[in-house]
């Protein structure tokens, strides 16, 4: 494999860091090409990548020159290399909905965050950032390798899919406000957010229940995953 600069293209990813990377061998290990490891890196935690690597039956390549030419930031002492893969949404289980996301940061900080509530299925409605990015991967820091994704050409093809799910769509016109939303604990739901840019359009107000997240008129909005955070803070069992 000739390793270069990330492009979508590629049929492989890269988690930059050494906490991305045990998540990547921790979850996903079959996908893992080799872990690729500079010659500054020093254990300063309780786990150590080369015996983590070797419990894995992971091959571990020291490299400077490699790393540094794929890496965007200095210091980064650890980088895995990895086969992208496709996976299927869970429909027992409750889902994030994100129409056409822009940002990769802010997809990363979303997933982390809807893991953390204890969520473990992301639709993504075309067109929409590159999931395997690194940028996205280290926004999520490795929490991507925990949960289930999949992209739909649209949102009909997601509601489709998921009849059974209770639809929520969060708007600044929504019908009714975040705090008055009562939901079943056996409740299957989705959570559905539009891009940083724009939202969601006129049309979703007819999909399931519009919901607005109440804030001061000092500002227009909220940062998408900031309002993210807040309704899955609102609806975590």
């Amino acid at each position: 494999m000739d390793i270069k600069s990330y492009k979508k293209s590629f049929e492989y990813s890269y988690t930059f860091g050494i906490f991305p990377t045990i998540e990547l061998i921790k979850s996903k290990s079959e996908k893992i090409v080799k872990v690729l490891i500079s010659s500054k890196y020093k254990t300063d935690s309780d786990t150590d990548i080369f015996e983590l690597c070797k419990k894995y039956n992971i091959r571990t390549e020291v490299n400077d020159k490699i790393i540094n030419r794929i890496s965007d930031k200095e210091n980064n002492f650890v980088v895995g290399v990895f086969s992208k893969y496709e996976c299927e949404l869970n429909a027992d289980e409750s889902h994030v909905v994100l129409v056409n996301p822009s940002n990769m940061g802010n997809m990363g900080t979303i997933i982390r965050t809807l893991t953390g509530f204890g969520l473990s299925n992301l639709s993504i409605i075309s067109p929409g950032v590159d999931i395997f990015d690194p940028k996205v991967i280290r926004g999520s820091m490795g929490s991507l390798f925990r949960i289930n994704f999949k992209y739909y050409d649209n949102f009909n093809m997601y509601d489709s899919s998921f009849k059974n799910h209770k639809k929520y769509t969060f708007m600044l016109d929504g019908a009714i406000s975040l705090k008055e939303v009562k939901h079943d604990k056996n409740e299957l739901f989705s959570l559905i957010f539009g891009n940083e840019a724009k939202g969601l359009d006129s049309s979703y107000s007819s999909v399931g229940k519009s919901v607005l997240i109440r804030h001061t008129n000092r500002i227009d909005s909220l940062n998408l995953p900031i309002a993210a955070g807040i309704a899955l803070y609102h609806f975590f069992d």
